[in-house]
């Protein structure tokens, strides 16, 4: 069983088609083979074409507080801009950026001011995914969003694999062992590289006995993870209270 939420997700790919037949040079084409298709297909070029224009025929968006989306998630920042065209280079906080690749829009936070833009177009490119944003038309509008934090809507992010699960949604969610036995919340989770950890946070003493907050690292392992209810907002460990 696997995190997948500092861990983005999948992606896809296609195919093609073949030849003909050497006809005599005097054989006359039939008119199905002759017309009409190339039509259809510049009819459809042109309507992609009229949507990438007035998607581009956008500019970056003044945004406030309240006009953020209330699902909204930091999913990466830029760091620099990439070519002279307007794109940026943005370091996403999960492996593979699906969810920077598959929102429509990016929401950009910077000091105190807040913009969004649709995205025309993203792509990894080796640890990092460059990106295209309506209104940023050259290199340097690309560098005036450095530093930038980038959100998306939850609702946008692609849907997990079977098992796998976006550290967003486990925030909070509480943690009994299998004999019935509450552990505490999850309070963050923690990529030690061979793995992702829940560090569970528990209501305690101090040595004085004064009120303080316990905490437990469970490794987010089938072995120890048994279930993951979101719906209930609980998850049940095979773990002892005293480890």
């Amino acid at each position: 069983m696997h995190d997948d939420a500092k861990a983005d997700a999948p992606a896809a790919s296609k195919p093609r088609k073949g030849a003909a037949d050497g006809a005599a040079p005097s054989a006359v084409p039939s008119f199905g083979a002759f017309v009409r298709k190339p039509a259809r297909a510049s009819a459809a070029g042109a309507a992609t074409a009229a949507t990438k224009a007035a998607a581009a025929a956008e500019s970056l968006r003044p945004e406030t507080e309240a006009s953020f989306p209330a699902d909204a998630v930091e999913v990466g920042a830029v760091i620099d801009a990439y070519g002279l065209k307007g794109w940026v280079k943005v370091a996403p906080h999960a492996q593979g950026g699906g969810a920077l690749l598959s929102a429509k829009r990016w929401w950009l936070v910077k000091g105190h001011g807040r913009q969004s833009s649709v995205r025309l177009a993203a792509k990894v490119h080796g640890d990092s995914v460059v990106g295209q944003l309506a209104g940023v038309g050259d290199r340097d509008a690309a560098l005036l969003l450095r530093g930038s934090r980038i959100y998306v809507s939850r609702a946008e992010f692609p849907a997990p694999a079977a098992d796998e699960y976006y550290w967003v949604d486990l925030m909070g969610l509480d943690v009994a062992n299998e004999a019935g036995v509450e552990l505490g919340k999850v309070a963050d989770l923690i990529d030690n590289g061979a793995q992702s950890v829940l560090r569970v946070e528990y209501p305690s003493t101090d040595k004085d006995g004064k009120p303080a907050t316990g905490e437990r690292l469970i490794p987010f392992v089938g072995v120890f993870v048994k279930t993951v209810d979101l719906a209930a907002k609980r998850i049940v460990v095979d773990w002892e209270a005293d480890y």
